[in-house]
């Protein structure tokens, strides 16, 4: 009980995962939808938090920073791992 109770207390104090890899706004103005791949992203962001959908289709969540927080970078990839649309959720303060 007390294992489990020390456990408990570590995973309270745990930080809270990042929504997504940190990228620059260079690296944000550089995905092109219609042009830019999976691969792409891959190689030149790294990986990051995704959702895939059973259609094939994905999101994926990258994160830029700015003062006191984060905006959001979601890109969209349809079934053949191209971007489809890229959007940014303006500012997500900082816990």
């Amino acid at each position: 009980m007390l294992a489990a109770a020390l456990w408990l207390g570590a995973c309270a104090q745990a930080p809270a995962a990042p929504p997504g890899t940190q990228v620059t706004a260079e690296q944000v103005r550089a995905i092109r939808p219609g042009q830019s791949t999976r691969a792409s992203l891959l190689a030149s962001l790294g990986v990051t938090r995704k959702v895939a959908f059973d259609n094939g289709v994905e999101t994926w969540l990258y994160q830029l920073a700015v003062p006191g927080g984060f905006d959001e970078i979601v890109v969209l990839l349809d079934a053949q791992g191209v971007v489809r649309k890229v959007r940014r959720r303006a500012h997500i303060p900082a816990s």
